[in-house]
């Protein structure tokens, strides 16, 4: 195998089926300013509630560094595998992305989650931290790639290589 050849030169594509719905619980309708015409600015002061099928469309369009195919036509990202709590007590909420490797061998898992991350904390609110993670059992590495898509050191320093930079733009390229 030549250095240009991916690990996995013929991964699974699904179908990716875009929600026009979104998926929201009782406790975020409740949340949901009502539009009975009280006064405007206090509904404007509630941060609208963001939902795991909001965060999937900000991640399905990424492009695999391998394939010509996205994140979501790999099911490397799903919606089932994303999840947001808040903390009661500071109020911050946090996003996690379980990401499924398409091989429990690939090299690539964490320049994805990398990116994964990198285009959450572009496009999300300030409120919201991230967790990327590779989801459990699904990498032969998963608990060094955990460690290193965690630690932010080594985060903010990855987005200081202007060649990784590079990398990840091009995987970003066809997201909205």
């Amino acid at each position: 195998m030549s250095n240009n050849e991916p690990l996995n030169a013929n991964p699974t594509v699904h179908r990716v089926i875009r929600h026009k719905e979104r998926r929201l619980s009782i406790s975020q309708l409740r949340a949901l300013p009502d539009d009975s015409g009280d006064d405007a600015s206090e509904s404007s002061d509630i941060p609208e509630p963001i939902d795991a099928q909001e965060v999937y469309d900000l991640l399905a369009d990424i492009n695999d560094p391998e394939h010509p195919l996205t994140l979501a036509q790999l099911a490397v990202v799903n919606v089932d595998d994303i999840s947001i709590n808040k903390d009661a007590k500071t109020g911050i909420e946090t996003v996690t992305v379980d990401i499924t490797p398409t091989i429990p061998h690939c090299s690539m898992a964490t320049l994805i989650g990398l990116c994964v991350r990198v285009r959450l904390q572009r496009s999300l609110p300030a409120r919201y931290r991230c967790n990327i993670k590779i989801k459990e059992g699904m990498h032969q590495s998963e608990q060094a790639v955990n460690r290193q898509l965690a630690d932010k050191e080594r985060v903010a320093a990855a987005c200081e290589n202007e060649q990784l930079l590079g990398v990840l733009k091009g995987m970003m390229e066809s997201c909205a």
